[in-house]
């Protein structure tokens, strides 16, 4: 089987974002029998892959504590991604906010008004 062709019904269509931007990311959760959907809002400091295994980081600050989690891009278990921020980096892996805390990790927002 040639693994560069993947069958259109497994990608899925999913929101232009980058690095940088925050997203919320709708996935479904199993607990038991049960099934439900929790959002995950973050920060995407990286993307990385191609066609089928692509797949990008979300890192949010839970109660003190950062948490990262990647994503699958083409996942079944992903509902929905929603852009809710476009952040404006110089860079396509944000690993630097690793250790950046408070203020200092904040990302300015990209000006979508005056693209040239």
């Amino acid at each position: 089987m040639d693994m560069s062709r993947v069958p259109a019904d497994l990608l899925k269509e999913s929101p232009d974002f980058h690095a940088g931007d925050t997203v919320d990311v709708h996935y479904r959760v199993k607990e038991g029998e049960k099934e439900r959907t929790q959002v995950f809002r973050g920060v995407v400091i990286s993307k990385k892959g191609g066609g089928i295994n692509e797949s990008f980081t979300v890192r949010k600050i839970s109660a003190g504590i950062g948490v990262e989690r990647i994503f699958p891009l083409h996942s079944p278990n992903i509902l929905k991604i929603e852009r809710i921020r476009e952040g404006d980096v110089r860079r396509a892996k944000l690993y630097y906010l690793r250790e950046l805390r408070g203020k200092a990790s904040r990302i300015k927002e990209r000006d979508t008004f005056n693209k040239s």
